[in-house]
């Protein structure tokens, strides 16, 4: 049968690119591709078969992933309690009403939920407007908050695949931007459509984001050519120093205030010492309609090779900006409190870090077990149990095999495969003698340790340095 041929074909298709260790997004394209038509074939021999498989633009984590993500997540999350962030939890629908108007052209991504009868709801689609209605009806005017959760978007996500070396900061003000669209003639009514199409310029080429202006959007050339000469412009203290002295931006006042906030961001960048790693490009443009001020964004760039002269930027791993306006939207007394805020793109930075790994061959532990409990013996089940509960009450990581008489190979085996430093061995001899052999899985070193030292012994060894 032709279907069944176009199913030998497929697996074929995808057997190649796991034996190429071709993009994992391809292969999962691919899979998805075969699967359906499995299912196909299934329907036509009258038979129903589900499709396992996960939505578009999710997956599944395994054991090996998650460890990395949660490498991520604590080097994240330590920073921001380093600088003394509290954490926060938000529901993961909101009141459609809550979101609509927020995100301007972004607003079709949302995820509107089924009506039930009852309120209108929709999935959210950042952290930050949940935050600012947060802080509206708790009445909060102070706070350094995190808040690490799912958001949903209704996109079709691309993951930028390759290896990078470093981060760079990019920084510009939405004043600068409004003020620049004024003077280059771009009427008050298109400045947020725009902004949106300048915010594409890490993503096109100037002549197509261009032809979108006149094209889509209808700005006059004069005006999208004049934008053309801004939004090329990016470096430091050096170009807000020209752009101040710019005829026609310093006649603008909303441009003045954000080029002399700037000039203050970077003194205090200065200050810190980190002025190299940041550039003020007037082509960032961050489209949601929130931001008022000062806008940034965190840039990867790929790693130098003999091919490349200068590092060529991957995307974007964290973004945001100062959004004052936002809490005011639900005030009921219209009340501004000033906020600032970054988000990190954690897939993106997961991604990378599990490419690293896989090609570094890196033995990731997917545990913390420091300790296994063994014996060498039959019948010691009881005095296992009893040894690991003893460690479990002092706060130690202890896992024991679930069988009632293991042998010691496969118990050490175990070890071996898990990444689990030390086995903690019980014997006769052991047990008439009040001590426990501890093993070091790696060297292979035994020592007899006392019982009742056990536990200082176990943190000694395994304590990170």
């Amino acid at each position: 049968m032709a279907e069944e041929a176009a199913v030998r074909a497929q697996g074929e298709v995808v057997r190649r690119l796991k034996q190429d260790k071709a993009d994992p997004d391809e292969i999962a394209k691919e899979v998805a591709k075969l699967l359906e038509m499995k299912a196909q074939l299934g329907a036509d021999e009258g038979k129903h078969k589900f499709v396992l498989k996960t939505p578009k633009g999710t997956r599944d984590y395994s054991p090996k992933q998650m460890a990395i993500r949660e490498r991520v997540f604590n080097a994240i999350i330590t920073c921001f309690k380093r600088h003394g962030a509290e954490v926060i939890d938000t529901p993961v629908f909101e009141l459609k009403e809550t979101l609509t108007g927020k995100y301007g052209e972004d607003s079709k991504l949302i995820y509107d939920l089924k009506d039930q009868g009852g309120e209108l709801l929709s999935l959210r689609y950042d952290l930050t407007v949940p935050f600012a209605r947060y802080l509206a009806m708790n009445k909060i005017a102070n706070i350094k908050r995190y808040h690490i959760a799912k958001v949903y978007r209704r996109d079709n996500p691309a993951m930028t695949r390759g290896r990078y070396r470093e981060f760079y900061q990019c920084v510009n003000d939405r004043r600068i931007l409004d003020g620049m669209f004024a003077v280059c003639g771009v009427p008050d009514s298109k400045f947020r459509t725009i902004c949106s199409s300048v915010d594409k310029l890490d993503k096109m080429p100037w002549e197509e984001v261009r032809s979108e202006m006149v094209g889509e959007k209808g700005l006059s050339p004069e005006a999208a050519d004049r934008i053309g000469e801004y939004v090329q412009l990016h470096g430091g203290l050096d170009l807000i120093e020209r752009l101040l002295q710019d005829a026609k931006l310093s006649q603008n006042k909303l441009a003045k205030e954000g080029l002399g906030d700037m000039k203050l961001l970077f003194e205090y960048l200065t200050l810190f010492g980190i002025t190299g790693k940041i550039s003020f490009d007037l082509s960032l443009a961050r489209g949601l309609d929130y931001y008022t001020g000062v806008i940034f964004e965190a840039v990867l760039l790929q790693q130098e090779n003999d091919h490349v002269e200068e590092p060529v930027s991957v995307g974007s791993v964290a973004g945001g900006g100062r959004y004052d306006g936002l809490v005011g939207m639900f005030d009921p007394k219209g009340r501004k409190v000033p906020c600032v805020g970054v988000s990190i793109g954690i897939e993106r930075i997961f991604s990378i870090l599990e490419q690293r790994v896989e090609a570094s061959e890196e033995k990731i532990r997917t545990t913390e077990t420091q300790v296994l409990v063994a014996s060498a013996q039959k019948k010691l089940l009881e005095e296992r149990l009893k040894l690991i509960s003893e460690l479990w009450d002092a706060g130690i990581k202890a896992e024991v095999l679930y069988k009632k008489n293991p042998k010691l190979l496969n118990q050490l085996q175990y070890c071996e495969d898990t990444g689990i430093p030390l086995v903690a061995i019980v014997g006769e001899q052991e047990l008439k003698d009040g001590v426990v052999k501890l093993r070091v899985v790696a060297t292979r070193e035994e020592v007899n340790v006392r019982r009742e030292n056990l536990v200082e012994e176990i943190r000694m060894r395994t304590r990170r340095p």
